[in-house]
């Protein structure tokens, strides 16, 4: 008997040892994956938001209205990205549903590197090679901001706003 409960006893402890270690093990992993942020997203948290109240100012100056996007893509090629947007107005028209628009301007300059609607290549299906996203590299990544809602040249101008605003803290 008291070979059963010493046995029971060794069974229980080395089960309570185990599944401690092994926790300690995953929170270890998990917190240090979650808590690493580089200095490049750390730079477009602090300073995002400003950078979209810059493109909606500017929206309304001109009397336009639609979506802004400022993103953050950290290291040499895009497999990530940080975003925020807001929408200035109105998230559509009725017709063309500018958040939709916007981000297509984004994943396109995420996949060539280039300001949307640049021409270097035919746009691909989900693209429709619009103007209105600008992009810039920096030590960290690539940032890029992007309007959608006016004419072409207008969502550059009001996107550059927004991106040269952020491109002063890298």
């Amino acid at each position: 008997m008291k070979k059963i409960l010493l046995l029971t006893a060794l069974v229980f402890t080395s089960g309570i040892i185990i599944t401690k270690t092994t926790l300690a093990n995953f929170e270890t992993k998990f917190n240090t994956a979650m808590v690493e942020i580089n200095d490049g997203e750390k730079i477009y948290n602090e300073h995002a938001d400003e950078c979209l109240a810059i493109i909606d100012q500017a929206a309304q100056k001109m009397k336009v209205k639609g979506v802004a996007v400022i993103a953050f893509i950290p290291g040499d090629a895009t497999k990530t990205w940080t975003s925020k947007m807001t929408v200035v107005g109105v998230i559509s028209n009725g017709e063309a549903n500018y958040l939709a628009i916007a981000y297509s301007k984004a994943a396109e300059m995420a996949e060539t590197y280039k300001d949307s609607g640049s021409g270097v290549r035919e746009p691909m299906l989900g693209e429709f090679g619009y103007q209105g996203g600008v992009m810039k590299k920096v030590t960290y990544g690539y940032i890029l901001a992007v309007f959608s809602g006016a004419s072409g040249e207008q969502d550059v101008e009001l996107a550059t706003k927004g991106l040269d605003a952020l491109y002063k803290y890298y």
